[in-house]
């Protein structure tokens, strides 16, 4: 089920969306380290109805690190990490990365994949987007990260929201080396 990855973090921010990186952890057999924001963590609570967010993601991981430790092992690229995935990703948290301001650990961890060339996934939940938005999703794009923004697909016809957010999830999973069902007309390949 898993190519060459192993070892992943997920920073989960203030963005709308937190079902889609509730979904993500369930089905990411991978190693997988969390961070969550401060509003991230509002946001988990609210739109998932979860009283102690903390507690009720860690079971979906090995260890969640405090956003606000710079001295968490994420923090320095001595640490071999296979991608980071931030999802969702608030155009606040793309506009620190993008101008390089390290100053949280889910900030610091984004430039250290950066810097290392490393896999960075970012998940950008919000529309319309800025024109400065998308010139810093530019910026961050050719340094090398991949920016996703949640558009689940539709050719698979989903009929209930749980396919349609799995639609997403799976296309993100494929970048980080978990395969998933099949392509899009993927019988005609065969």
């Amino acid at each position: 089920m898993t190519e060459s990855m192993q070892r992943i973090a997920v920073g989960i921010t203030g963005s709308s969306g937190a079902v889609y990186a509730m979904d993500f952890l369930r089905r990411c057999p991978l190693e997988k380290f969390v961070i969550v924001s401060k509003w991230g963590k509002a946001v988990v609570k609210d739109e998932l109805g979860l009283s102690d967010p903390i507690a009720q993601l860690a079971p979906l991981c090995k260890k969640i690190f405090a956003d606000s430790d710079l001295t968490a092992p994420l923090a320095s690229g001595t640490n071999m990490l296979d991608a980071f995935v931030l999802l969702p990703a608030s155009t606040s948290t793309i506009g620190k990365i993008a101008s390089g301001i390290g100053d949280t650990l889910i900030t610091r961890t984004a430039a250290v994949c950066l810097k290392e060339r490393r896999k960075l996934i970012l998940c950008v939940r919000e529309t319309p987007l800025s024109t400065v938005t998308l010139r810093q999703c530019t910026e961050l794009s050719a340094a090398g990260a991949i920016v996703m923004p949640i558009s689940p697909p539709l050719y698979f016809v989903p009929k209930t929201v749980e396919e349609y957010i799995q639609g997403f999830v799976n296309k993100v999973l494929s970048h980080v080396g978990v395969h998933v069902g099949t392509g899009w007309r993927a019988e005609e390949l065969e």
